[in-house]
C-alpha cells in the first residue's frame, strides 16, 4: 500500500474524521494484503468508522451522500469512487471476503452486493436473519377457539374501531415470531399480558403443562419497571384463577437471562446450552443492538416463541444496529395478505380489508403496530409535540412551541442559568398554564425535601427503612432533566456540576464532600458481582447497618430474584461502586426504558451530528405529565430536520431465504 494513502487516512484524525483504531484497522489490511488496490485501506478504515457510528456497513451505492454530509477530502472521495464504481476488482483481489464464505474464515471486510461489513457484524446481521425467518416459516398455530377467550381479555369498544390491541394478541398467539411496536400509551405491556393469559388459557384447554415464560429487558431499569406494570395488571386480568400464578411477573436483564460472563462477550447460554423456556418476551427492544439481537436468537430453543415489544421511532441501541427499526420499516403503512386479513376476522371480529397490500411479505403478517394512545389524549399537549417532531414538521412545530400550553414549557435562548435553576429548584412551575386539576410540576428540591420530612426514626426497622428508600428513589424519578450529548456545558458534565451547585447553595444537600445523602447515581458499567447493571439509578441515603448505627449507602430498586413478583432493594456502600457517574441530568440514550412525570430536555447551541429527530421524538415521550424544552429554535430546527437511518443489510437480508408466499404462508 502506497505510504502516501496511509498518510492521506491518518490526517483523517485531525480532522476528527476517523479514530485512531479506524487508522489501526487500515495498516492492518494495507500488511494483510499489500497487492490489494489502494483504497481497500481507505474502505477499512471508513467501514469500521460507520460501526461506531452504529451502522453496520458502508453501502457504496450511498457512498456520495456520505461524503458530502461528512466533509470527506477530495483524495478520499476519489479512493471510494474507484472501488464504488467497480467493487469486483477489490473482491477478486481476495481484499474482500463474499457472502458464499464460511461465517468464521475469510477476509476481516465482506461485500453484499454494494454494502461493506466487518465480518464480524456481517455474520450477525446473516444469524438474525437466519433465526427469525426459520420462525417465519413455522406453519401457524391452528385455528382454535380463541373468541370467547378474547372477547374476555378484550371487551368491545365500539369507539375505538379496529382494536390493535386484540389484533396483535391474536397474531402473536399464532405465531413463533412477533413484533409489536407503537408509541408511548398505546399498551404494548398491557398487550402482552393479555396475550400471556390467553396463551395459558390455551395450553390448559388443551391438558398440557403450563408455559415455561420468560421476561426480559434490555437494562435493570426497564426490566424494573416493566416488572412493576406487569404484577399490577395480573390482578386485574380476565382469566380463571388456576391460570393467574402461571403468568411471570419476574423480568430480568437480558444480560442475566443469558447468563453473562464478565470480562466476556459469550454467555452460558447459546446454541448448545439453549434456554429453557416456550415464550420469550423482550420489552424496550428499540435498545438491543444486533449483536445481542443474535446471542438471544442463538440461545432461543427451536420451538419457542419470541415477542419483541418497543417503539420503533425511538432512538436505536448504543452498540451498532437497528434491529427493531429494520423489522418495522413498513409497519405503519401496515402489508397485510388477503389470507392475514379474512384470519383475523373470523378471530377477532375487526376488519381490516382496507390494509390489504398487493406486496405483503411473510415478514409484515408478523409486525403489528398499536395507534391509539391512552396515555396522550387528543388535547396532550405532549403527544401533539411528539407527533409533530415524528413527522418532521418543523413550520407546524415551531409555530406550536410558540403558543401557551398546560403541559409543555419552551424556554428559548442560548442562555440556561435561569431557566435551568428554576427548574431544579420549583420545576419551571411558573412557565406553564394553569391546569384544570391543579397539579404542578416538580424539580429535584421535591425528593430532597421528601427525603428529609419522611426519614424514619434511627430506630425504625429495616423493612420500613427499605419502604422509605423507595419512596425517595420514586419521588426523585418524578423529574428528570435530559440532554443530547455528555460533554460541553449543555451535556451531562457540564449540567450536573451546574446543578450540584445550584442544590448545595439552596441548602438542600452538601455537596463539599464527594458522596452526600440524597447524591443520585448511576451505574455505567455492568456489576455482577453487586447485581447492579449498566443504567441502575440509585440514591446515597443514611440507612442503620446490622448494628443499628446510620451509614451512608446507594439504595437500588431492582427487579426481583426468581418467585418474587415484586421489585427489591438493594443497599451498597459507595466505595463498592466502581463506573458510576452523578445523575441529575443524563442523555436522552440512557433515559429509554424510563418514563417521568416531569422531563425537561436541553438541546446543545450548536449544530451536533447526535442531535436528531428520533433523540427528540424520544425525550419528548419520556414525560408523563409535563416536559420542558430549554433549546434555541435554531436548535430545534436542526433536530428536527437530522433524520439518521442505519446503514444496514438486515430489511433485505430475510429475500435471501427461500419461503413461501405471504398468502401461501397462511
Amino acid at each position: 500500500m502506497p505510504h502516501e494513502v496511509l498518510t492521506l487516512i491518518e490526517a483523517g484524525i485531525e480532522r476528527g474524521l476517523l479514530r485512531p483504531l479506524d487508522v489501526a484497522f487500515a495498516r492492518f489490511l494495507a500488511e494483510q494484503a499489500p497487492q490489494a488496490p489502494e483504497s481497500l485501506a481507505l474502505l477499512g478504515a471508513l467501514v469500521s468508522r460507520q460501526q461506531a457510528d452504529g451502522h453496520l456497513c458502508l453501502d457504496l451505492a450511498g457512498w456520495e451522500a456520505l461524503a458530502e454530509e461528512a466533509a470527506w477530502p477530495t483524495s478520499w472521495r476519489r479512493l471510494i469512487g474507484t472501488a464504488a464504481a467497480d467493487p469486483d476488482l477489490l473482491a477478486a483481489s481476495g481484499a474482500l471476503g463474499l457472502p458464499d464464505e464460511s461465517d468464521d474464515e475469510g477476509s476481516p471486510l465482506v461485500l453484499d452486493g454494494s454494502r461493506v461489513y466487518l465480518r464480524r457484524y456481517w455474520n450477525h446481521e446473516q444469524r438474525v436473519a437466519r433465526a427469525i425467518t426459520r420462525r417465519l416459516l413455522q406453519a401457524p398455530q391452528e385455528p382454535a377457539p380463541w373468541g370467547e377467550q378474547l372477547r374476555r381479555l378484550f371487551p368491545a369498544s365500539p369507539d375505538l374501531g379496529i382494536d390493535w390491541q386484540r389484533v396483535a394478541c391474536a397474531l402473536a398467539a399464532r405465531s413463533a415470531f412477533t413484533v409489536i411496536t407503537g408509541g408511548p400509551g398505546t399498551g404494548k405491556t398491557t398487550t402482552v399480558v393479555r396475550l400471556l393469559g390467553l396463551l395459558q388459557t390455551l395450553s390448559r384447554q388443551q391438558a398440557q403443562r403450563p408455559l415455561r415464560i420468560r421476561l426480559a429487558a434490555p437494562t435493570g431499569k426497564a426490566a424494573a419497571r416493566l416488572q412493576g406494570s406487569i404484577s399490577a395488571q395480573v390482578d386485574q386480568l380476565d382469566v380463571v384463577d388456576e391460570v393467574r400464578p402461571t403468568i411471570p411477573t419476574q423480568v430480568d436483564t437480558l444480560h442475566r437471562l443469558l447468563g453473562a460472563r464478565p470480562d466476556s462477550r459469550r454467555f452460558r447460554h447459546d446454541s448448545g446450552h439453549p434456554l429453557h423456556l416456550d415464550v420469550l418476551v423482550i420489552d424496550e427492544a428499540s435498545m438491543v443492538d444486533l449483536e445481542m439481537m443474535s446471542a438471544v436468537l442463538d440461545a432461543l430453543p427451536d420451538d419457542a416463541r419470541l415477542v419483541l415489544l418497543g417503539d420503533k421511532d425511538q432512538l436505536s441501541s448504543v452498540e451498532a444496529g437497528a434491529v427493531l427499526g429494520d423489522l418495522c420499516r413498513r409497519a405503519e403503512a401496515v402489508h397485510y395478505s388477503q389470507a392475514t386479513v379474512d384470519w383475523l376476522r373470523a378471530t377477532t371480529g375487526d376488519t381490516l380489508d382496507a390494509w390489504v397490500s398487493n406486496d405483503a411479505q411473510a415478514l409484515d403478517q408478523h409486525i403489528v403496530m398499536l395507534r391509539h394512545s391512552h396515555r396522550f389524549g387528543a388535547d396532550s399537549g405532549i403527544g401533539t409535540l411528539a407527533q409533530l417532531v415524528n413527522h418532521g414538521e418543523v413550520g407546524a412545530t415551531m409555530a406550536w412551541l410558540g403558543q401557551t400550553h398546560p403541559d409543555v414549557a419552551w424556554s428559548d435562548g442560548p442562555a440556561i442559568a435561569q431557566p435551568l435553576r428554576e427548574l431544579v429548584l420549583e420545576g419551571g412551575r411558573e412557565r406553564f398554564a394553569a391546569r384544570a386539576d391543579g397539579a404542578s410540576p416538580q424539580g429535584y428540591r421535591h425528593y430532597l425535601q421528601s427525603l428529609r420530612e419522611q426519614r424514619p426514626s434511627p430506630l425504625a426497622d429495616k423493612a420500613v427503612y427499605e419502604t422509605w428508600a423507595r419512596d425517595v428513589l420514586r419521588t426523585f424519578g418524578g423529574f428528570q432533566l435530559l440532554c443530547a450529548l455528555r460533554q460541553g456545558p449543555q451535556g451531562t458534565d457540564g449540567l450536573n456540576r451546574q446543578i450540584t451547585g445550584i442544590l448545595h447553595q439552596a441548602g438542600l444537600i452538601d455537596a463539599s464532600h464527594e458522596w452526600y445523602e440524597g447524591r443520585p447515581v448511576m451505574v455505567t458499567r455492568n456489576d455482577y458481582s453487586l447485581g447492579l447493571m449498566n443504567g441502575d439509578v440509585g440514591i446515597a441515603l443514611r440507612v442503620p447497618d446490622d448494628r443499628g448505627v446510620l451509614q451512608l449507602r446507594v439504595a437500588f430498586e431492582v427487579a426481583g430474584e426468581a418467585g418474587e413478583t415484586a421489585t427489591r432493594m438493594r443497599f451498597v456502600q459507595p466505595s463498592r461502586l466502581g463506573d458510576r457517574e452523578t445523575v441529575y441530568a443524563m442523555t436522552v440514550h440512557k433515559s429509554q426504558g424510563s418514563e417521568f412525570d416531569h422531563a425537561a430536555l436541553v438541546l446543545p447551541d450548536e449544530s451536533s451530528a447526535v442531535l436528531t429527530r428520533e433523540l427528540l421524538y424520544t425525550g419528548i415521550t419520556r414525560a408523563r405529565r409535563w416536559f420542558s424544552l430549554l433549546s434555541t429554535a435554531q436548535g430545534i430546527v436542526h433536530g428536527l430536520g437530522n433524520r439518521r437511518r442505519r446503514e444496514s443489510g438486515l430489511p433485505w437480508a430475510f429475500d435471501q431465504w427461500p419461503g413461501p408466499q405471504a398468502d401461501a404462508e397462511q
